[in-house]
């Protein structure tokens, strides 16, 4: 997902996407270590998104705070 996408979601929903590419950066982890991966780049993409949603909730909260 595109930054912009993420930046138009609110907190919640980031969230709850954060929760759920967590849930799915275990799986792929645990896959791994099982051999069943077949594209590792996917698990650094998984960690880049999840900064990126972290990124924007840190922006957010610091925007909240200055008001």
């Amino acid at each position: 997902m595109k930054v912009k996408e993420l930046r138009k979601k609110s907190s919640s929903q980031l969230r709850k996407l954060e929760a759920n590419l967590r849930e799915k950066l275990r799986g792929l982890r645990f896959d791994l270590q099982a051999g069943k991966v077949k594209n590792v780049k996917e698990i650094q993409a998984t960690k880049k998104e999840i900064a990126q949603i972290l990124t924007i909730l840190n922006d957010n909260a610091k925007e909240t705070t200055k008001r």
